[in-house]
């Protein structure tokens, strides 16, 4: 059989071979540039070309004539080692004037009854944040957005250092074995790092919440709002990108974790 007509279009082998590689590579396109990304929610993916440049990783304009604002509010606070880490005794005084109004969800002594966070002992750099992103909006909550409206900087402050200035709620602190291994090692393989990394236990990363103690409800309601990205307020994403990867299992795991009491 020569070559000529090896590779001829009255081979009906050849034709029918080079159809179907058409027809692969067309349907390939279709659904990895148009289909897929297009039944994505995401304002990225809406529209045929919009899809398609977000499945190629290419801008949809090129020479944008006005710079592109954001519709998600994010975090604007700044958080330091050095953040609210020696509170006058002031500060603490007038706090705790303040948080009587707090007292319904978060307890007369910052620990709460209510499914709520505790918040005795709590890091003042982290409560002070979540004020300042409840008001500005980076984190919306029905009952905390309007509480925290009439609040000025110095009030959260305060806040913040009374909470500080509180008692810490200790678990029960289970042995090593029992230790979920999403809280002590992550899941390298889908870029989890541990939480203790972050929430104590091994290390603490400045502007992690201390998370021993609190709620199960809250801890895991957190982090299916990270995952479903309707909380948003994390500084980088790094809690969004970690709830992502966690299965519900783990999810469950490390919110009785950290929920356990002596």
């Amino acid at each position: 059989m020569s070559t000529d007509r090896l590779f001829s279009f009255r081979n009906r082998w050849f034709t029918t071979s080079v159809g179907i590689t058409l027809f692969v590579i067309v349907a390939a396109a279709l659904t990895g540039f148009v289909w897929l990304p297009s039944v994505q929610k995401d304002a990225q993916f809406q529209g045929i070309w919009n899809a398609i440049c977000s499945a190629a990783g290419v801008p949809r304009i090129w020479l944008p004539s006005e710079p592109v604002t954001s519709t998600l509010k994010t975090s604007t606070v700044v958080v330091t080692p050095q953040m609210l880490d020696q509170p006058e005794t002031l500060s603490v005084g007038r706090g705790a004037t303040l948080s009587m109004r707090c007292t319904m969800c978060h307890g007369v002594r910052g620990l709460s009854e209510a499914n709520s966070p505790n918040l005795a002992g709590q890091y003042a750099a982290v409560i002070y944040k979540q004020l300042r992103d409840f008001q500005s909006g980076a984190r919306v909550n029905a009952i905390m957005t309007p509480m925290v409206t009439d609040l000025s900087d110095q009030d959260m402050r305060d806040l913040a250092a009374y909470y500080a200035y509180l008692p810490r709620v200790k678990g029960s602190q289970p042995g090593s074995a029992s230790v979920p291994g999403i809280v002590a090692s992550g899941a390298p393989m889908r870029n989890i790092a541990p939480c203790a990394s972050c929430h104590g236990g091994l290390d603490n990363k400045v502007g992690s919440p201390w998370l021993e103690g609190e709620p199960a409800i809250y801890i895991r309601a957190q982090l299916q709002a990270f995952a479903s990205g309707t909380r948003h307020n994390d500084i980088s994403e790094q809690m969004r990108n970690v709830a992502r990867q966690m299965t519900p299992a783990e999810i469950d795991a490390a919110a009785r974790y950290y929920s356990s009491q002596p």
